[in-house]
């Protein structure tokens, strides 16, 4: 049966609407979106697609999502299971999750289950370089395995955020406090880094449930640890089945399938910038809250007060390796140029001596301020495919200024020489991610401008490596959120497992004549 829809004219109403399933689509079918654009189905999605698909219609681009009915049912299964789970986690004590990350970590450290996952790890490695993939975030190394074991211990020693009070307001004869409490299943799609594995498993210290979905280079490792550590953490601590869920497909219609949820309480998203844009937007049409972790790279400014020595230091120490908070745009004033681009250079030259060389862009009109080495050299830079002999140096647009660099072995930065530090913010709040900044001066009044200017959620006065939950705050994050997309709200640019929380009212009544009408309580008859 369909439903009525006022149409808004003389009170009339629309005739019934009339619901039926999709079974198939064909060549050039024309699908609505945004209200009042079309796109229209390719020749290759009505072929693959079959009765039981679903069709994701992206309403921010008009993108065609097809989700194969399989990849629907399994991102469906985990969902259910963390939906399932969670509504027995209020009756878990805290004691209880406390013992779920002991046994995390005490699994991580044990040598045959450690040998077991890093052998997974291995087989992704060697698959991705296969395909031509980036391995420099999936591969485990020693730091990474010790950070992910100090992770889960922070969180086992960490207070339980649930029923912690937030507020009190006392009435004559009645009290309401407002507490922190549980969210719900958390959905987390997420690159190829086995770290960020451990590090999402924190929303279960205040009672969430989490659905995991990792990249596919990744997923080898992924199972090795569910099944060698996290699983057994689970049924050791007496959590529920389900509490730590993985979606166990390589396929991205998993992930959309699983955004597309509404069971979901909040989607968290993190890896490439147009990857989290599109879930973001799936999540968001589906009405679940989105946490979106895409976009990095740092920028740095360098003012008139400049110190060269802090400026080298916090250049080298910016670019010991690729990450979202690693230095990808330096801006020099025009009045320093011609005694801090020496400094620069220097840095980037040694910081490339501690990886595999280095790679310049410059904006087109500063191109000259380079040495002729520089202008004219070459150099090899290791790409995801392999070693690759390019320019040392490109000019590029200031439009491009707010690309990201994804390098693998060759610190890779932008260089960009402004009359002031005034335009270097400008620049960042147009072209940028809105994401990290740093200013390199020893003139307070001008950092107390440049923090009030620069639209920007993590903001220093040197190196900018800092940026990351555990490293500044003892805190694991979910992701760093940059405001390309808006500010959050009442929230942090670290998302962090105890940031995961909604708030619930309790009222606590001494006074049994309570009214709002100031009617006093009758006698009870009988």
């Amino acid at each position: 049966m369909g439903v009525r829809v006022d149409d808004g004219s003389s009170g009339r109403q629309a005739q019934p609407v009339r619901i039926g399933r999709l079974e198939a689509l064909a060549p050039g079918q024309a699908i609505p979106f945004a209200g009042d654009r079309v796109a229209y189905v390719t020749p290759e999605l009505a072929n693959a697609f079959r009765s039981g698909d679903r069709l994701i219609v992206v309403q921010d681009t008009g993108d065609l999502l097809h989700v194969p009915a399989r990849e629907h049912a399994i991102a469906g299964d985990a969902v259910g299971q963390a939906s399932q789970a969670f509504a027995r986690m209020g009756e878990v004590a805290d004691s209880q999750i406390t013992s779920f990350f002991a046994a995390f970590a005490n699994h991580l450290e044990d040598p045959g289950i450690a040998s077991a996952i890093w052998a997974a790890n291995a087989l992704d490695v060697e698959a991705a370089k296969a395909r031509g993939r980036s391995t420099t975030r999936l591969a485990l190394s020693d730091g990474m395995w010790r950070d992910m074991i100090a992770g889960l211990r922070v969180w086992r020693d960490a207070p339980s955020p649930r029923g912690r009070t937030v507020d009190r307001v006392e009435h004559a004869g009645w009290t309401v406090e407002q507490l922190m409490a549980p969210l719900g299943p958390v959905g987390f799609v997420f690159e190829g880094r086995p770290n960020v594995f451990t590090d999402a498993a924190g929303v279960l210290r205040g009672g969430n449930t989490v659905v995991f979905r990792i990249g596919s280079d990744a997923l080898g490792t992924a199972r090795a640890i569910m099944t060698h550590a996290l699983e057994p953490a689970l049924k050791a601590s007496g959590l529920p089945d389900g509490a730590a869920t993985l979606v166990d497909s390589a396929a991205h219609a998993a992930g959309w399938a699983m955004f597309a949820d509404t069971r979901l309480a909040l989607a968290v998203a993190r890896g490439s910038g147009p990857a989290v844009s599109q879930l973001g937007a799936i999540a968001r049409q589906a009405g679940t809250p989105v946490s979106l972790h895409g976009t990095g790279g740092a920028w740095m400014v360098a003012d008139v007060s400049a110190d060269a020595d802090r400026f080298f230091a916090s250049v080298f120490h910016s670019l010991d390796r690729k990450v979202c908070n690693t230095l990808n745009v330096c801006c020099i004033v025009r009045e320093r140029a011609d005694d801090l681009i020496p400094v620069f250079l220097e840095a980037l030259e040694r910081a490339g001596e501690r990886r595999a060389g280095c790679k310049l862009h410059i904006a087109e009109a500063d191109m000259a301020h380079l040495p002729e080495r520089w202008r004219t050299g070459r150099t090899t830079v290791i790409r995801a495919e392999g070693p690759v002999e390019e320019s040392l140096v490109d000019p590029i647009a200031d439009a491009d200024l707010g690309r990201e660099w994804e390098w693998e072995e060759t610190p890779e930065v932008s260089l960009k020489i402004v009359a002031d530090a005034a335009e270097a913010v400008a620049l960042f709040n147009a072209l940028s991610p809105c994401f990290a900044a740093a200013l390199i001066s020893e003139d307070a009044a001008a950092q107390a401008r440049f923090y009030a200017t620069i639209d920007a959620p993590f903001v220093g006065d040197g190196f900018t490596r800092w940026v990351d939950g555990q490293y500044a705050l003892n805190r694991p994050e979910l992701g760093l959120s940059n405001w390309e997309n808006g500010r959050l709200f009442a929230r942090g640019g670290v998302l962090a497992g105890d940031g995961v929380f909604t708030v619930r009212a309790r009222v606590r009544q001494s006074d049994l004549n309570l009214d709002r009408g100031g009617a006093p309580t009758p006698a009870r008859r009988g």
